[in-house]
C-alpha cells in the first residue's frame, strides 16, 4: 500500500499544464483527486477538460470528481470544497494550482486586469484555504499547497510586473502566515519551477520558441509527490523543484527538457542563478 493511497486531493484548475500533471501524479499514487476548473467544455484551440482528465485518472483506479468552478467567485469555491467532502468523505489535500498571468507595468496594467489577477490567484487561494482548513484538520497528514514563488525582493524583480508579482506574493505571504498559524496541524507549503515550464500559458507569450529552453511539467508534478511522501512533512517551505528532488537524490534533470540539448534553460521569474 502506497503511504498517500486512499487519500483524497482537490486541485483548482488541472485540466491541462501542471495542474493535470500533478492530477495525474496523485492518481497514480492511489489518491482520489478532485478537480475544480471552469474547462468543462473543449476549448477550440487547447487540449483538456474536467471531463476529458478525470477519465485519464480513474484510469489509474481511483475516484475522480470534476466540479465546474470560477475561482473568482468564494461561493463556487466553498461550494466545490463543501462537494468533495460530501462526495469522499473526507480532504487531505489542497493545492491552489488556478492562475492568471499579464506581465505588464503598472503603469499600463488596466484595473480590470489587476483585479482578475488578484482574485484567481491571492484571493482565492484565501477562500480555498480559509473554507479548507476545517476538513483538513481531520486528516492525519494534511497539506495545503499553493504554486507560488520563493519571495526574492531584489528591486529587479520587484519593479518588473507589479501587478502579477504581487498577486503571487500575496500567495506567498499568505502561505507562510498560515505555516505559522497552523504549525503542527496542517502542513503549508509553495512550490515553484526553477525554470521556465512548457505550458499553454508559457506558449501564448513566447511561442514554440520556448520549447527548447523550457522543461516538461512533469518535474513540478515529481516535486509535488517527492514533498507529499517526505516524513515528517515539512512546513512553511517556499520550495523550487530541483531542490525537492535533490532532496531525494535526483541529480540529472535532463529528462525533463521539452526538447533534448545542451541549450540553458530559461529560469522562471523570481529565481535567480
Amino acid at each position: 500500500m502506497m503511504p498517500l493511497s486512499g487519500q483524497v486531493a482537490l486541485l483548482t484548475g488541472g485540466t491541462r499544464g501542471i495542474g493535470r500533471a500533478m492530477a495525474l501524479q496523485l492518481a497514480q499514487a492511489g489518491v482520489h483527486v478532485a478537480l475544480a476548473a471552469k474547462s468543462d467544455v473543449p476549448h477550440p484551440t487547447l487540449p483538456g477538460t474536467l471531463g476529458s482528465v478525470c477519465a485519464e485518472i480513474q484510469d489509474f483506479g481511483v475516484e475522480a470528481l470534476g466540479i465546474r468552478t470560477d475561482v473568482r467567485e468564494a461561493s463556487q469555491i466553498e461550494a466545490a470544497v463543501q462537494g468533495v467532502v460530501h462526495h469522499f468523505g473526507r480532504l487531505d489535500i489542497v493545492i491552489h494550482n488556478a492562475g492568471a498571468l499579464q506581465l505588464s507595468p503598472l503603469t499600463s496594467t488596466p484595473l480590470k486586469h489587476y483585479d482578475l489577477m488578484q482574485a484567481i490567484n491571492e484571493r482565492a487561494l484565501f477562500v480555498l484555504a480559509q473554507t479548507s482548513i476545517p476538513h483538513l484538520l481531520k486528516a492525519p497528514r494534511p497539506h495545503l499547497l499553493a504554486l507560488s514563488p520563493p519571495l526574492n525582493l531584489r528591486p529587479e524583480w520587484l519593479g518588473k510586473f507589479i501587478p502579477y508579482t504581487v498577486s503571487k506574493y500575496g500567495m506567498s505571504l499568505l502561505m507562510a502566515g498560515l505555516a505559522t498559524e497552523l504549525a503542527g496541524r496542517i502542513a503549508c507549503n509553495t512550490l515553484w519551477p526553477r525554470t521556465v515550464i512548457a505550458t499553454a500559458a508559457t506558449e501564448r507569450f513566447a511561442g514554440e520558441a520556448i520549447y527548447p529552453v523550457s522543461r516538461t511539467p512533469a518535474i513540478m508534478a515529481d516535486a509535488l509527490m517527492a514533498l507529499l511522501n517526505m516524513s515528517p512533512v515539512p512546513n512553511g517551505y517556499h520550495w523550487l523543484d530541483e531542490d525537492i528532488l535533490a532532496q531525494k537524490g535526483c541529480i540529472d534533470f535532463s529528462a525533463y527538457r521539452c526538447q533534448p540539448g545542451d541549450q540553458p534553460l530559461q529560469l522562471d521569474f523570481y529565481v535567480d542563478e
